[in-house]
């Protein structure tokens, strides 16, 4: 008989139960067989072949658990399958119970393995949650799918992520049939490695009698003990429980590890879940309602109201908050101390208090660790674990403001630093540093936190100017060829290599031209990165660099010369599409024509004559437009066989002649242009005339044939075009095609729905891209197209805002469209006089400068206020108004300008009681259409053929 207390080994032949171990044995080998069988087992063993009823067996082994009789079954059945051809130890008295047959003898165990406790252990010690866990659902999912599948689970992941958080709150909720212990082994207060083993020890209530506590004696103690053990945080001893952990799984069937640590263990077997960040609104702005769907956002609302603050949830709250949350990295950790903040100050104040953060964000919970009682506190933890080598490197990595490339470390590490490759692989490890791998050239980056704190211990050790100057050198270095390869790599590509690198070259352009920094290098880069602000449409932030850079430019350098063409193109390029009309950026083309002239260059001799015809545009001299196209397309034909440049020359052409009105040789032109689509290569052609040539092409075809008369035509093309611009990623391109093409032929097209659609994607695209031009020409627009929708006052409201907005560049030939479409709103809303006032400016503005593409709709629309009510009614200045239309939209060849003033002449002479002349001037144009029936107009046009048919 077993002493009170006593855990014996019970022996039958080969048999043996070991309730130490928790263990059934065969010949010394352990038998699977699941705890609760186990326990079934061992209450049989101990009756020493008396019966145990079923209801004892229930209630001792399911502690007070109701549980169905079948579920009694299913272990016992368990149990023979474990005793195979000696089943029937195994006795069932029906209706009563079991009992286990056999000469069971007990056999004692050695003093140093009576090491289980004088009773069961709880089945749990996990603390009943505090708060609810916000957005980490299916991180929990996830979790339990890897517990099922591996016996070791580390989730891993910079301080304040939420591994301890997600560890536990996973623990509280098992799947369905999960039998074992769950018990949390805390190590955070360990100072010593060599405390770890007996803090495991002393949860798992192992007394180990005269033992040295290790690894092996808590194996033999769990031995087949159903198990899941929780030991948390275990970065500052991650090798001592790396060792423990190897050694139970290998000897402990039934017990499982999840293991939360800033690194990973590194042993096999081991599972690594890097735990994310939670869910942060995206950069551009969304309505409110879309920011509380992030998960981040909602942690800092719950968060904030549960400490008693009360700001109100509107849009401009809630995008201080998603400011927040991005600055923050959506770290949870972070983030609460942030939302702490909020019962004093507006969410707004709060973001703007970010930059001096760990001063600012100290408001943790009493109850936590102290090393998250703050935020500096968290990353200290980390930080003074690092051997001096690898906390150098931390330091350096501070420069970097984004992504990084392990030669971009190498370069600002400096000399005498070892192997760099080694301590940033050990850094990545540790989740001090994030690493992306995709691709063929990985790439790294601190979380925004880390970096102001590694900045910050930069800036202390006075490392940062030699580091900076380092970085800045590099960047130069790396954009050195970032113009040529844009000619043999896409955009995305190009981007992929490049583009991740913005905030790092801003941060080295700053440091370049602040007091203590090297103007010099400041110049050479911004020189060096102009085709990063093209390929990202960044516009204001390239002008604003490069006057910067032209006024610390060295002259006296030997490469001042071609730096000042570098730049002045540049400047040009931003002022152009940026502004507009704006004064400066002729003079900078020019200086840009000087220089390559001088310098011989002739890919700037090309660059600076497309600039000039464009200022020429913008500026309303079309007849000089013209002559620097025709210069352009000399230098082509006299020097180049690139088949960029013969492109460029023929569009250039097709664009200043349609907007002087010849619209056939335009289409001749931008016929030769797309007829050499097929030579040039598939990758975008952005960085040499700043935006993608295959794709402005194609916009202006879809104008030229729409007036020309080719609506089917035009309509194909602009729905190809939209889908190319979308996928060629370039974002100033984008804009013309929606702004030049898709919004203009659709709207002409009646398609008001399709005009609507079109200008939402262009607003959306310039807020999302700051490209305040655009913006406000699409703002113009749908001003337009919600006048023609029925709603004239709001449509009036909006379009006149826009233009109001807009200043000067309502001046550029884009406006025209949005000018004339006001004049006719205003005289249908009554407004006679004004309405003449702006058509009659217009009209002058295209005499003026040659503009005459939109001549012969302005003179239309005129025709048409004319015929109002009013003291400015004129039947027969309409109809000469009328006939000036006509005779200029018959000397362009547009076709569609000629239909339109058909109608309108033919609604006049049929109200004057003239329907055979009515019916001749709309028959004489319907008949030239070959093709775009099912447009307004011709609809129109044909309805009324049919009715004065009738008549």
């Amino acid at each position: 008989m077993a002493e009170p207390g006593q855990r014996p080994v019970y022996a039958c032949a080969e048999w043996e139960i070991d309730l130490v171990r928790r263990e059934l044995r065969l010949m010394g080998d352990a038998v699977p067989l699941g705890g609760r069988a186990f326990e079934i087992l061992a209450e049989l063993a101990q009756a020493e072949g008396d019966l145990v009823t079923k209801n004892d067996l229930t209630e001792r082994v399911w502690r007070g658990v109701f549980v169905e009789e079948s579920a009694l079954r299913v272990h016992i059945a368990a149990i023979r399958k474990a005793f195979g051809p000696d089943r029937d130890m195994l006795a069932t008295e029906v209706g009563r119970g079991y009992r286990l047959l056999g000469g069971w003898q007990i056999r004692q165990t050695d003093a140093q393995l009576q090491s289980f406790a004088s009773e069961l252990r709880p089945s749990t010690n996990i603390p009943n949650a505090s708060f609810d866990l916000i957005g980490r659902a299916a991180a929990i999912a996830h979790v339990w799918e890897l517990i099922s599948a591996y016996r070791v689970v580390s989730l891993v992941g910079p301080g304040g992520i939420g591994k301890t958080s997600l560890a536990l709150q996973a623990a509280r909720t098992p799947p369905a049939g999960f039998a074992a212990d769950r018990l949390l082994v805390e190590l955070a207060s360990l100072p010593d490695p060599k405390l770890v083993c007996s803090a495991v020890a002393g949860m798992l209530g192992i007394k180990l009698e005269g033992e040295e506590i290790s690894p092996g004696s808590i194996a033999r103690a769990i031995g087949a003990r159903p198990l899941l053990l929780i030991l948390d945080n275990c970065e500052h001893v991650v090798d001592t429980v790396a060792q423990m952990v190897d050694t139970i799984v290998s000897r402990c069937p039934a017990t499982s590890i999840v293991v939360t640590s800033r690194e990973a263990l590194r042993i096999d077997g081991e599972q690594v879940y890097r735990v994310p960040p939670l869910g942060v609104p995206p950069e551009p702005r969304l309505r409110p309602d879309g920011a509380s769907a992030y998960s981040a956002v909602e942690l800092f609302m719950t968060r904030a109201k549960a400490l008693g603050s009360s700001f109100s949830p509107d849009e401009e709250n809630l995008g201080a908050v998603a400011a927040i949350c991005r600055r923050l990295d959506g770290i949870p950790l972070a983030i609460e101390f942030a939302a702490a903040r909020a019962v004093m100050l507006s969410p707004a104040k709060i973001a703007a208090l970010l930059d001096d953060r760990f001063k600012f964000l100290t408001t943790g919970r009493r109850t936590a660790l102290p090393r998250q009682q703050t935020l500096r506190a968290t990353l200290d933890w980390s930080y003074d674990l690092l051997p001096e080598a690898e906390a150098r490197i931390v330091r350096q990595l501070g420069i970097f403001a984004g992504d990084f490339f392990l030669d971009g470390v190498i370069a600002v590490a400096g000399d005498g630093m070892g192997d760099v490759t080694d301590q940033l692989v050990n850094l990545v490890a540790k989740s001090l540093v994030l690493a992306d791998i995709r691709g063929d050239n990985p790439s790294y980056r601190l979380l925004d936190t880390t970096r102001a704190y590694a900045l910050e211990k930069l800036r202390a050790r006075g490392e940062f100017p030699d580091a900076a100057r380092r970085q800045a050198r590099y960047y130069c270095g790396l954009f050195a060829n970032a113009e040529a390869d844009s000619e043999v790599k896409s955009q995305s590509e190009w981007l992929a290599l490049y583009g991740r690198h913005i905030d790092n070259v801003r941060s080295s352009l700053d440091w370049a031209f602040a007091p203590g920094g090297d103007a010099q290098i400041g110049v050479a880069l911004t020189a060096a990165a102009v085709p990063l602000w093209v390929q990202l449409s960044l516009l204001a932030e390239c002008r604003e660099r490069t006057e910067l850079a032209l006024s610390n430019l060295d002259d006296s350098a030997a490469d001042a010369p071609r730096l000042r063409m570098q730049l002045s193109a540049a400047r040009g390029w931003s002022l152009m599409y940026g502004v507009g009309r704006a004064r400066e950026a002729g003079p900078a083309w020019a200086v840009t024509l000087q220089l390559a002239e001088q310098l011989g260059d002739r890919d700037y001799l090309l660059r600076s004559l497309w600039g000039l015809c464009i200022d020429q545009f913008n500026n309303g001299e079309l007849r000089k437009a013209l002559e620097l196209a025709h210069r352009f397309g000399d230098v082509v034909a006299g020097s180049s066989n690139s088949v960029v440049d013969r492109m460029m020359a023929d569009r250039l052409l097709a664009t200043t002649l349609h907007y002087l009105g010849d619209q056939r040789l335009a289409h001749h032109h931008i016929d030769r242009t797309l007829s050499l689509l097929s030579d040039l290569t598939a990758k975008p052609q952005v960085i040499l005339f700043r935006f993608d040539l295959r794709t402005s092409a194609r916009y202006f075809q879809a104008r030229i044939l729409w007036l020309l008369g080719f609506a089917d035509q035009a309509l194909s093309v602009v729905e190809r075009n939209v889908e190319e611009g979308r996928v060629s990623g370039h974002a100033l391109t984008f804009c013309s095609v929606l702004g030049q093409g898709a919004c203009h032929v659709a709207f002409l097209a009646g398609d008001l729905a399709a005009a609507e659609r079109y200008c939402m994607m262009l607003i959306e695209h310039t807020e999302r891209h700051p490209i305040r031009l655009w913006n406000v020409w699409a703002r113009a627009f749908r001003g337009v197209v919600v006048a023609r929708s029925g709603d004239l006052a709001t449509g009036l409201s909006l379009l006149r805002k826009a233009l109001a907005l807009a200043g000067e560049a309502q001046f550029l030939p884009r406006f025209l469209l949005p000018l004339g479409e006001l004049a006719g709103c205003l005289g249908e809303a009554g407004e006679v006089s004004q309405g003449l006032a702006v058509v009659d400016e217009a009209l002058a503005r295209c005499e003026a400068r040659n503009e005459l593409w939109y001549v012969a709709e302005l003179w239309r629309i005129k025709g048409e206020l004319l015929l109002h009510p009013g003291e400015y009614h004129s039947v027969a200045g309409a109809e000469q108004a009328f006939e000036k239309a006509f005779e200029v939209a018959r000397g362009q060849g547009a076709l569609f300008w000629e239909l339109r003033t058909a109608i309108s002449l033919a609604r006049l002479w049929t109200s004057q009681s003239r329907p055979a002349d009515a019916r001749q001037v709309l028959d004489s144009v319907y008949g030239k259409f070959t093709e775009g029936f099912e447009i307004a107009d011709l609809k129109r046009a044909r309805a009324m053929m049919a009715q004065l048919s009738i008549s």
